[in-house]
C-alpha cells in the first residue's frame, strides 16, 4: 500500500469517526468539538488533493467560523457539562432510517449521473483562476451562490445572536 492511500485512509477515518462522534455524543460540548475535528479532516482530503485555496476555505470558514460560532452559542446558553437526555428508541430508530435512506439516494445518484469530461480535464484550481469564476456573473461563474452563502453566514450569526440574548424574565 502506498503512503498516499495511507494518508487518505487516516484522513477519512478521521473525518468519519468524528462525525460518528458528533451526532452520538449526550454531552454538547464534546459533539461541538467532535464536528470540529470532522470538518478539519475534510479541510486535510482537500489538502491531500492539492486543492489549497478550498482547503483554507474549508478552515477558514467552517472549521474557523461556524464551529466556534455553535461553541460559543453552546456557552452562551446552556451548560456546557450538562448531559442531553437520553431519546427512546423509536426516534433513534427513524433517525437511522433516514439517515440510511439519504445514504441510499446518494449512492444511488452517484452510480446513474455520468461523469462526462472528469477523466481528460484537467482542473485549474489556482486562486487566481477560482476567483474569477467565483466573482464572474457569466455562464460559468458563481457570483449568485457566493452571495446566497454569505447571507446564510449572515442568517447564522444572527441567529447565534438571537440565541445568546437572554430574554427578561415577565414581572406582573
Amino acid at each position: 500500500m502506498k503512503g498516499e492511500t495511507i494518508i487518505f485512509y487516516m484522513l477519512a477515518a478521521m473525518t468519519l469517526v468524528s462525525a460518528l462522534l458528533a451526532v452520538s455524543s449526550r454531552q454538547l460540548f464534546r459533539s461541538a468539538v467532535y464536528l470540529l475535528f470532522s470538518l478539519i479532516g475534510i479541510a486535510g482530503i482537500y489538502f491531500w488533493l492539492h486543492y489549497e485555496f478550498v482547503a483554507a476555505v474549508q478552515i477558514v470558514v467552517y472549521a474557523g467560523g461556524i464551529a466556534v460560532l455553535i461553541i460559543f452559542s453552546i456557552f452562551l446558553t446552556q451548560k456546557s457539562g450538562e448531559e442531553l437526555p437520553k431519546q427512546n428508541s423509536t426516534r433513534l430508530m427513524f433517525s437511522a432510517l433516514a439517515a440510511l435512506a439519504g445514504f441510499g439516494l446518494t449512492i444511488l445518484q452517484v452510480f446513474n449521473y455520468t461523469f462526462i469530461g472528469t477523466k481528460d480535464a484537467a482542473v485549474d484550481a489556482t486562486v487566481m483562476a477560482i476567483g474569477t469564476r467565483m466573482l464572474g456573473m457569466g455562464k460559468e461563474g458563481f457570483a449568485l451562490p457566493f452571495e446566497v452563502v454569505s447571507m446564510l453566514l449572515l442568517a447564522a450569526m444572527i441567529g447565534c445572536i438571537v440565541i445568546a440574548m437572554r430574554s427578561k424574565p415577565e414581572t406582573t
